[in-house]
């Protein structure tokens, strides 16, 4: 009777060299595959909070109403809506669940942040008398901004559009609002721009809130 005969050392040695070779090589795979589905999981969030935040900064600038939330000493004259390079200032009912009804002041306001730039958003009720303190902390809609700006379409005298730059004109709300973003890891922000719903047609006091 024959008998069978067993691996040598050599052998043994070999294949579990390959063994260990194929385990690396199968770890690497999965380590890569993993690696990938997480920069795409967190790709996809970027990009679905990109376009949450334009959902919303277009909700608000659409629904911004004719209502003074500053007024001038002198004149009586009220502010409605007020944009310059840094920060927008409008005033907007808020969603249900984030108020207690009526109008709200709200700004968006471009800040420096741990990591760049932030978009950062405030509300504060608005009373007859003006803006009450505001509820909570100011909210981070966006950071990791190399550079951003708001500008409007201004109006020329006979009310015309004249191009585009801040917005301080007394009881008139801007046709069009716009934001530019560029982010430090070049993310895309497509160009916003929207359109105030009440914005032409608007006369002084409509609304008004506050001391006139």
């Amino acid at each position: 009777m024959k008998r069978s005969r067993g691996f040598t050392l050599i052998e043994a040695v070999l294949a579990t060299s390959l063994l260990a070779v194929g385990m690396a090589l199968a770890f690497g795979i999965l380590r890569g595959a993993t690696k990938a589905t997480a920069r795409a999981e967190t790709a996809s969030q970027r990009q679905e909070r990109l376009r949450a935040v334009q959902g919303f900064l277009r909700t608000q600038v659409t629904a911004a109403l004719p209502i003074g939330f500053e007024f001038d000493g002198d004149t009586g004259e009220a502010t409605f809506f007020r944009v310059a390079p840094r920060k927008l200032e409008l005033v907007a009912s808020m969603p249900g669940y984030l108020s207690r009804g009526g109008p709200y002041l709200q700004s968006f306001e471009l800040v420096d942040g741990p990591g760049g730039e932030q978009l950062v958003f405030q509300d504060r009720m608005l009373a007859p008398d003006g803006p009450l303190p505001a509820e909570r902390p100011p909210l981070v809609l966006l950071d990791g901004i190399a550079e951003a700006s708001f500008d409007a379409q201004t109006l020329d005298a006979q009310g015309h559009p004249a191009g585009w730059g801040g917005w301080t004109q007394p009881a008139q709300l801007p046709p069009l609002v716009r934001l530019r973003v560029r982010f430090s890891d070049d993310r895309r922000w497509p160009e916003f721009v929207a359109g105030t719903r009440l914005g032409t047609g608007v006369t002084p006091g409509t609304l008004g809130l506050g001391k006139q």
